[in-house]
């Protein structure tokens, strides 16, 4: 049984060093992620669809990595190293990008090797620092502190502000457009050749993040007797103050056990990810997602085979495993801003707001202004309510998280539904969805991250963290593939009707295209089909965002039914 620590007010001064740190890394990350899909196909000329199966990809990977920076963290470096070592990687991957948006003009094919560079750099880099910082935060309080969901809140809401500056400033630099006279029409062009500015602005922010940090870590990130947290990791014989195992306990036929599970899901996922009905298959789809899947199930499964875990540390573990299943949906619906949301944004959304014609990746501001207003009200709301003995369960809470994600994509649905292949989104309408999914993520996100730090052994606390980042990173990989069944936006249709091709009607089989028309819309990268899942034909962008709207619905309902047997399952912890 977890024993409450004593109430105390206020927060330690080292949350406020933490927060400031990951402010930074989330300027870099957000600031980047905002532009990538617009970079891969302006720039670098990937297909709408292949841009979309890139980013899931790269974001899943992102939150794979996590478990590799966690397990090394908990076994040789520690959080403080790991959290510097990741800074400065991710910085590097951000000047490849910077690089890559230099010569596109001049190398393509070397502009594309380098973005590949770029964003395994990244991925590695995040590894190591994203489940560092943010066990760090849960070891700044004792075990059963009643303030941690606060400070997760407050921590979270350092995310945000990061992610707001970084999703101001680096389209501001590099989402550049210009209104030119074309043939005696205005037409707007996009400079593409200021990404680059972007992802410099990007680089730069991680750098300062890194250096606060290595600062101010030593005086503010100790214990209330000076104790620093998160040095390098010491083994002994002697058992902590809850009797937890100092040391995981992995034997021989476990690890290769988990090996053939790793290799059998692979080769599995593998298969269920190649389309028959397309020729050449996108080896991110059928090769990386496979491995984003299967590495995360077994790694989970590898800390379950641990000989020293308890009786009930299995089953806060297994509920820790349970809603890392059931953010899986979340995040696939949540990520779509930086794929199929901005280019719905760039291409059929009336971007005119207060007079401003703003860029379309920066309509994904909307979720961090939301965070950065409401994340203060959302922590007081939860400490009032536990005042009064009304607080709803961790899991609860979650499950309200995907209720609101459910209806901020009910509302954009709806809006579309008669929008046609011309008409335009009013983009207030995307800030409403954004409000609801920002409230979704508000009773989600920062609350799963309390729930990890109150639930892991000590032994886990940075490997578990990054096992609650599987749930993200399945989700990321999901999101690239319903990213790509995004239907033939206006823009397509306008584009093809240019060259004297109905292609509503080819979509709808009433029309057969020529050979040389058949090349014309490959070279303008058009799909001349309509997008598929699980075997549904999506037509338009309200049976589109209808998929998410039952998704995360459906996810809702049955985390909430499944609570009562989750709080049980705590033992204690709340």
């Amino acid at each position: 049984m977890t024993n409450a620590a004593p109430a105390q007010t206020g927060h330690p001064k080292g949350l406020y060093v933490l927060f400031t740190t990951e402010m930074w890394e989330r300027f870099n990350f957000y600031g980047m992620r905002a532009l990538l899909t617009l970079f891969l196909v302006n720039a670098l000329a990937f297909s709408d669809k292949d841009a979309s199966i890139i980013y899931g990809g790269f974001l899943g990977l992102c939150y794979l990595t996590p478990m590799l920076g966690g397990y090394i963290s908990d076994r040789y470096l520690g959080n403080r190293n790991c959290i510097m070592l990741g800074g400065l990687v991710m910085a590097i991957g951000q000047i490849l990008l910077f690089a890559s948006g230099y010569t596109y003009a001049t190398n393509l094919e070397s502009a594309k090797l380098m973005m590949w560079g770029a964003l395994g750099v990244i991925i590695l880099g995040n590894g190591f620092f994203k489940p560092n910082i943010s066990s760090m935060v849960g070891s700044l309080y004792p075990k059963g502190d009643t303030r941690l969901d606060s400070a997760f809140t407050i921590f979270y809401m350092g995310i945000n502000v990061g992610a707001l500056l970084g999703m101001t400033i680096c389209p501001i630099l590099g989402d550049v457009k210009s209104v030119e006279i074309v043939g005696g029409v205005e037409k707007t062009v996009r400079d593409v050749t200021a990404f680059k500015w972007g992802f410099l602005a990007a680089g730069v922010a991680m750098l300062l993040g890194t250096m606060v940090f290595y600062i101010l870590k030593n005086k503010y990130i100790v214990t209330p007797d000076g104790t620093a947290i998160g040095g390098k990791p010491s083994f002994d014989s002697t058992a902590t103050e809850s009797d937890e195992a100092e040391k995981a306990q992995f034997t021989p036929v476990a690890i290769g056990g988990v090996v053939v599970l790793l290799v059998a899901l692979f080769f599995g996922f593998h298969y269920l990810s190649i389309d028959s009905s397309v020729a050449v298959q996108n080896p991110i789809k059928v090769w990386v997602y496979p491995f984003i899947y299967s590495a995360g199930i077994s790694l989970a499964v590898l800390i379950l085979t641990d000989k020293s875990i308890t009786s009930v540390e299995r089953d806060r573990i297994l509920v820790m495993y349970t809603v890392a299943f059931f953010v899986i949906f979340f995040w696939s619906a949540f990520e779509q801003a930086g794929s199929s949301l901005t280019f719905v944004a760039d291409k059929q959304t009336d971007l005119n707001f207060l007079g401003w014609n703003m860029p379309p990746s920066f309509v994904q501001n909307a979720n961090s202004i939301f965070v950065i207003a409401f994340a203060i009200p959302f922590s007081i709301l939860w400490l009032w309510l536990q005042k009064r003995g009304m607080e709803p369960g961790s899991t609860v809470k979650q499950s309200y998280g995907l209720a609101l994600l459910s209806i901020g994509y009910l509302i954009i649905a709806y809006q579309v539904k008669d929008l046609g292949t011309s008409g335009k989104l009013g983009v207030i309408w995307l800030f409403v969805m954004y409000l609801f999914h920002t409230l979704g993520e508000l009773c989600l996100s920062p609350i799963g991250l309390s729930l990890v730090s109150k639930l892991a052994p000590k032994r886990f606390s940075s490997l578990l963290m990054g096992v609650w980042f599987i749930g993200n990173a399945a989700g990321y990989a999901l999101a690239g593939t319903l990213g790509a069944i995004l239907p033939p936006t206006g823009d397509k249709f306008e584009e093809a009707a240019k060259k004297g091709i109905d292609l509503q009607q080819v979509l709808d089989g009433k029309a057969t295209l020529t050979a040389a028309q058949a090349d014309e819309l490959a070279k303008l990268k058009i799909e001349t089909a309509y997008p598929t899942f699980a075997g549904v034909t999506i037509h338009n962008l309200f049976e589109f965002f209808m998929v998410f709207v039952v998704l995360s619905g459906v996810a809702a309902l049955l985390l909430f039914v499944l609570s009562p047997k989750l709080k049980k399952m705590m033992h204690g912890v709340k």
